[in-house]
């Protein structure tokens, strides 16, 4: 009997380019999984437009129109219950999120960072690089807890750092990585690979 497709959540605030890789992905049956919604906390998000091409369900949901962070994220909750998701992806979603969703989404959170965790957590992981002179950086695939970008790591990818590179050049490079890495992780997830012990994921064969 076939597995059933891994149903997801996608959250996003821009253009989209880890959403359009996952979906390519999807295609070309590199990942085993379904994108049942795509939600934006920015109405101008390139990447709902990206989403609505491939049809796949989209909303928008502006925390501003919400007394608190709890109200907000309950609406996310709710439309996330209504397509059954069972992993929810983080694609560039540029909010830190609340304890709603880390509850009713445990260890089932994904998200993918521009460096090598644990360095360079949070914003501009890539000019943090540069200044700091680092000669490899990366990208990490984590799942997502309480802590900004300390969750437990599940996959990484080094990219070397060259003396003339710039945060775009960087990125770039990084962003390259990131496209085929998150797919990757996200298919260890759908055939029940990833197991977390004391904080550490262990990769089952």
């Amino acid at each position: 009997m076939e597995k059933p497709l891994l149903k997801l959540g996608v959250l996003i605030s821009g253009r989209g380019s880890n959403l359009k890789a996952l979906i390519e992905a999807i295609k070309n049956k590199e990942l085993n999984a379904k994108i049942c919604i795509v939600i934006s906390n920015n109405p101008k998000a390139y990447g709902l437009r990206i989403a609505e091409t491939n049809s796949i369900p989209t909303k928008i949901i502006e925390p501003k129109q919400f007394n608190s962070l709890e109200e907000y994220e309950k609406i996310i909750l709710n439309s996330l219950n209504q397509y059954q998701v069972d992993l929810l992806i983080l694609a560039g979603y540029m909010k830190v999120l609340g304890p709603t969703l880390l509850k009713a989404f445990p260890n089932k959170i994904m998200n993918i960072h521009p460096s090598l965790l644990p360095s360079f957590r949070g914003l501009h992981a890539q000019k943090q690089a540069i200044d700091f002179g680092v000669r490899c950086s990366g990208c990490t695939v984590h799942f997502v807890n309480e802590e900004l970008d300390g969750g437990p790591i599940i996959l990484q990818e080094a990219v070397p750092v060259l003396p003339k590179d710039t945060d775009d050049s960087l990125s770039e490079r990084i962003l390259v990585k990131e496209h085929k890495l998150y797919a990757k992780a996200i298919q260890l997830y759908a055939e029940g690979r990833l197991k977390i012990k004391n904080n550490k994921v262990i990769i089952t064969e």
